[in-house]
Order: structure tokens, then sequence, then C-alpha cells
């Protein structure tokens, strides 16, 4: 009932965004700012519904998996946030690629959320790593996106990942409807792997990512 509520109001959003063009706002004015960031945050929250909605749906209802390079989806990711994208030796040096099974839809948006996220609580820089451990069937590859924030409580770090939750103070940060790190986790488990979120040496939150690799 949600995913549908939230499908009908994609008409009456697209009337508002049109409704903005035309308004006579200066294009650098505050009133104009603050509608057009409305407009987005909700425009993410309806998005962000619906892909939850799929994603509770039945395995024989998902899209689709295929072998994908785990590292071009990061590196097109990094770019739009401008972020920083290490790549182990390991794998950098010899030129082996980091192959996953899965949707790249779905795994370009697990990247999209831990890095907005990041974003939206670090002012400095923000990085992802990418690595592998294990071999053959065992080999896993890790994501690693770190920040410079003020870092999760040891008590709240399951619970950010429950759906709609969000910390407390979040509500007067800008962006985010509680939503991204759920769909993170729910995105991790439809491919077989695991996230979690640890404290980062020197201050700040590691969010790591572990999805089983192609053999």
């Amino acid at each position: 009932m949600l995913a549908n509520a939230s499908n009908e109001l994609r008409s009456p959003l697209a009337r508002i965004r049109m409704s903005l063009e035309l308004m006579d706002l200066d294009a650098a004015s505050p009133q104009r700012h603050e509608i057009s960031r409305s407009i987005k945050e909700l425009d993410q929250l309806i998005d962000e519904i619906l892909l939850a909605s799929r994603l509770d749906a039945k395995q024989s209802d998902a899209e689709p998996f295929e072998a994908l390079d785990l590292t071009g989806l990061a590196a097109e990711e990094c770019s739009r946030v401008n972020a920083d994208l290490q790549v182990d030796t390991g794998l950098s040096n010899t030129g082996h690629s980091l192959t996953v099974q899965g949707s790249a839809r779905l795994l370009r948006r697990l990247i999209r959320n831990l890095l907005e996220n990041a974003r939206r609580y670090s002012n400095s820089e923000i990085s992802l790593e990418l690595a592998q451990i294990g071999v053959g069937e065992h080999g896993r590859a890790i994501i690693r996106v770190l920040d410079r924030g003020p870092g999760i409580p040891e008590a709240l770090r399951e619970r950010i990942f429950e759906p709609f939750y969000r910390l407390p103070g979040a509500s007067e940060r800008e962006g985010g409807v509680g939503l991204g790190l759920a769909l993170v986790k729910s995105i991790s488990e439809r491919h077989g792997g695991t996230v979690r979120c640890e404290a980062r040496l020197g201050g700040g939150a590691a969010f790591i990512v572990e999805l089983p690799v192609v053999v």
C-alpha cells in the first residue's frame, strides 16, 4: 500500500517541479533553493520506498544478476561526489578486476547511498576502499566507505540499518529520509553479503560491505 501511494505521488510532484520552473523567482533566491531541496528530498523518499518495496518482493520477482566489475561501478559513483577511490594494490598491480554477481542498478544504489551518507555527516574528505579477501568460493569483495564525521555510537551501529531510523539530531541536517542505510542492508543481503558499521581510527565512521566474488 505504501509503495502504491508513493507511486501516485509522482504526478503531483512533477507538477510542483514544473510550477517552480515557471515561477518568477531568482534562481539564486533562498526560497527557490528551499523549495528545490524539499522536492529533491521527496523525490528521493519516493524512489527509496519503491525500491524497498521491490526488494521485499519474492526472489522470483527480482531482476536478473550478471557478472559485474565492482571497481568500475565504484569509480563512477566516487566521481559523482568527489570521493577518493583506493583500490588494493593486489588488485591494481595485477590488473585483476573485482567481479561480483549482481544487479548493476542495485549495487550502484548501495555504493551511492553509502557515499551520500558519508558526505552528509562529514565536511572533510570521504573515501572508498576496495579489496578482496580469500580466494575461490571463499573470496569476498570488501567495500569500505570512510568519513571523518562525528562517528556512530556503538550502541546504535545496528539500529542505523533499520528503516526510517535516524540518529538523534539528524533531522536538522540537510537531506536524508532514514531509508538509505536500510536499503544498503537489503541490497547487501540480496547479493549474499553483509554490511556493518565500525569506528574509524582517528575519528569518524567506517561502513564495510562484504560480497561474494565470482569464482
